[in-house]
């Protein structure tokens, strides 16, 4: 099956959502979302194993993994507002979830290995990852090899083998159903599990009629849960930044407009539309600032609410003469706060990067008197350095430190940020290019288990970078290495930072005053 390209709403800007962490809660959500469809919605009982060496065994409680699976079994979205309940609300379900740290040699951190059965008795077992940002891969289900992502109408059809051959069995399916993208197959002793991908739904009584067939052991039907659907034969205009700088010679389009039509040509659909669905994600982020600057409470985070302390200062004169750079000091703050209290954000590129990438350029927009739809330009732009990212590297802290969090998105910020100071297309990704040199190596060492401290300085260390960045690049600074080139070693750097500062509580997280928090938090919490 070939690669797919990336798209701007499924791997870089979103999923919307509650909680701490994407990978952890939305990544979790989605997996259980697909388990659930699994078992046609009617789970019972369910038993979820982390890898001791990964980085959930520690994680999977503080970083809310338990929330968004326990919420994507239940059906419930992660911006539901009871979703911190539950706990109860599995129990008043009736459904009884387990989860356990074990040593089975996991190769991802952010490994899930799923036992699923219905009130029937009837089961399944699943193991995915959590790749980042949201992202998912479903790599295993009842033994056999699958690749599921979530962007596609899937069938799952396990059938016996040992009278006739996969291909035989491949008749009688072609048969009922036709019309599919990708087929998948995979052999286990004598059964053959075929996994259909399809761009359009599938009739759901032919697969009905299907599974009636001697020989058909299961049929599963899973839907898509992903914004942004897939399709065979999606060609996109490009895939690197190099590419898009060679296009740009030829093509007079600024930075947003060919992210329009990049993710117009990966989805599908019209340039308006993705234009659209960028800035309704743009007015959530800005909600998420009005709300954070009103104030939040929370029970269980780290730190309290801070963002009216900007103003504050400024009044009292006590702060360094920087209108541009405060505002989005307390804008980004504000996002992080409305984050850590469970309060509805955009994960971009991540949740525990969200406040970097908006709360900069919603305060350099609103600094300069830009308009929403400047804004969601400047977002637009910011988008197609987020392509560049997915396809090279990652999101996901947890297999490259936090320069592939807060670092991307500062990269992104500055990209945003030449967009709306009029940059051109090379400006902007030489901007992008020269904020994330600047960046890595940055560890990930969350304090307290929890994504709040040093998470909060990371997030404004990215706007400040963000800014600077793309005033080097439009004031002609030379970027040296090509961001494409940057973007590949950032990802090498990551790969070979120790286990303990991707995500696992090594540097800030070990010291002493981290335990004394998590001891505290954890003790509150027992109450």
């Amino acid at each position: 099956m070939e690669k797919l390209p990336s798209s701007i709403f499924n791997d870089v800007i979103g999923p919307v959502m509650r909680g701490p962490s994407s990978s952890h809660v939305a990544g979790a959500s989605r997996i259980a979302a697909i388990v659930r469809q699994s078992l046609d919605n009617k789970v019972k009982k369910v038993v979820v194993d982390f890898d001791v060496n990964g980085s959930l065994a520690e994680s999977h409680d503080g970083h809310g993994t338990d929330m968004g699976f326990v919420s994507g079994i239940l059906g419930m979205p992660v911006t539901d507002p009871n979703v911190a309940n539950y706990t109860e609300l599995a129990q008043k379900a009736g459904i009884d979830i387990e989860f356990r740290i074990l040593d089975y040699g996991a190769v991802h951190p952010n490994n899930y290995r799923i036992f699923a059965q219905d009130e029937d008795g009837y089961s399944h077992e699943w193991e995915a990852v959590s790749v980042g940002g949201g992202m998912i891969e479903m790599q295993k289900f009842d033994g056999f090899e699958i690749k599921m992502a979530g962007d596609f109408f899937e069938v799952l059809i396990a059938a016996d083998c040992s009278e006739k051959s996969a291909e035989k069995i491949m008749e009688i399916i072609d048969h009922y159903v036709s019309g599919y993208d990708f087929a998948l197959t995979d052999t286990k002793d004598s059964r053959v599990l075929f996994e259909l991908k399809f761009a359009e739904k599938p009739s759901l009584d032919a697969l009905e009629k299907l599974n009636n067939e001697d020989l058909v052991i299961d049929v599963v039907f899973i839907e898509p849960i992903l914004p942004t659907h897939s399709r065979a034969g999606c060609k996109v205009p490009f895939l690197t930044s190099d590419e898009l700088i060679e296009l740009s010679k030829t093509d007079s389009r600024e930075l947003w407009e060919f992210a329009l039509l990049y993710e117009s040509c990966r989805g599908n659909t019209s340039e308006e539309e993705v234009f659209r669905k960028m800035s309704d994600l743009v007015a959530i982020m800005e909600n998420a600032v009005e709300e954070g600057l009103r104030g939040t409470e929370y029970k269980d985070r780290i730190l309290g609410y801070q963002s009216y302390k900007i103003d504050e200062g400024i009044k009292k004169k006590k702060l360094a003469p920087c209108d541009l750079l405060n505002t989005v000091i307390k804008y980004i703050t504000a996002i992080m706060e409305v984050k850590s209290s469970m309060g509805v954000i955009v994960a971009a590129p991540t949740a525990g990067s969200c406040g970097c990438l908006p709360g900069t350029l919603i305060g350099v927009g609103r600094s300069i008197g830009a308009s929403r739809d400047e804004i969601t330009k400047g977002m637009l732009a910011a988008g197609s350095i987020g392509i560049f990212i997915a396809e090279s590297a990652t999101f996901a802290a947890e297999v490259a430190g936090c320069q592939v969090e807060c670092g991307a998105g500062s990269a992104m910020a500055a990209a945003g940020v030449a967009q709306m100071l009029g940059g051109t297309v090379e400006e902007c990704i030489n901007a992008a290019s020269i904020a994330l040199q600047n960046v890595t190596g940055l560890a990930c060492d969350p304090v307290a288990n929890r994504v709040e401290v040093p998470c909060l300085g990371k997030n404004i260390m990215g706007g400040s970078n963000a800014i600077s960045s793309a005033n080097m690049a439009l004031a002609g600074y030379d970027k040296v290495i090509p961001l494409d080139q940057t973007i590949k070693a950032m990802y090498d750097i990551g790969l070979k930072l120790p286990l303990e500062l991707r995500c696992t509580f090594g540097g800030l997280g070990k010291t002493e005053a981290s335990l004394q928090i998590r001891k505290k938090l954890e003790e509150q919490n027992n109450r």
